[in-house]
């Protein structure tokens, strides 16, 4: 009894702050404070929890190219139409089966997925970090004398050879003249 009216005034607060949110123009990804009475019958106690608000799951806009709507995939031409029961049972149609497969295929894919994907990252971050990066850096260290035979190298057999034929080049001038016997 007691967790069904916790589950119920947890509900109402978290409509009222969701009001409070909309009213004061928060974004949708803040962290608010939640606030839940839980009643026992021997101590009245105040919990407080933070949770992201789950409204907005892509705040950075990573996947605005997948707002896909019916009228997107399937248009009717003026020229030619179909019943219009047939078009609204077609949309409806259309919104429950892609609601509810991709609905079936995250509850089957999202855990095993998100498991190799953060597994991924965390492979390519180590070595990223650990073997990657030291490797780059003991590089650029012991690698400082060969910037110095190239730069040399540069200055001394090519860098005078595309001067003289810049210089050479940069003496040649066109003229265009109309020819005037035709």
């Amino acid at each position: 009894m007691t967790t069904a009216v916790n589950q119920a005034e947890t509900q109402l607060n978290l409509l009222e702050m969701e009001d409070q949110r909309s009213k004061d123009k928060r974004p949708a990804g803040e962290l608010m404070e939640v606030t839940v009475d839980v009643q026992s019958e021997d101590l009245n106690s105040t919990h407080s929890d933070t949770r992201p608000l789950i409204h907005d799951r892509d705040p950075k806009r990573v996947n605005k190219s997948l707002k896909v709507t019916f009228e997107d995939v399937i248009a009717e031409p003026p020229s030619v139409r179909s019943f219009d029961k047939v078009w609204l049972w077609s949309h409806a149609l259309f919104e429950v089966s892609r609601l509810w497969c991709y609905r079936f295929i995250s509850l089957l894919l999202a855990v095993p997925v998100s498991l190799a994907a953060g597994l991924l990252f965390a492979v390519l971050s180590c070595l990223h970090i650990w073997l990657i990066m030291p490797c780059v850096q003991l590089l650029l260290i012991n690698m400082h004398w060969v910037q110095t035979v190239w730069g040399s190298i540069l200055k001394i057999l090519i860098s005078p050879v595309f001067t003289s034929i810049g210089k050479c080049c940069g003496q040649i001038t066109i003229h265009l003249a109309k020819d005037e016997d035709r």
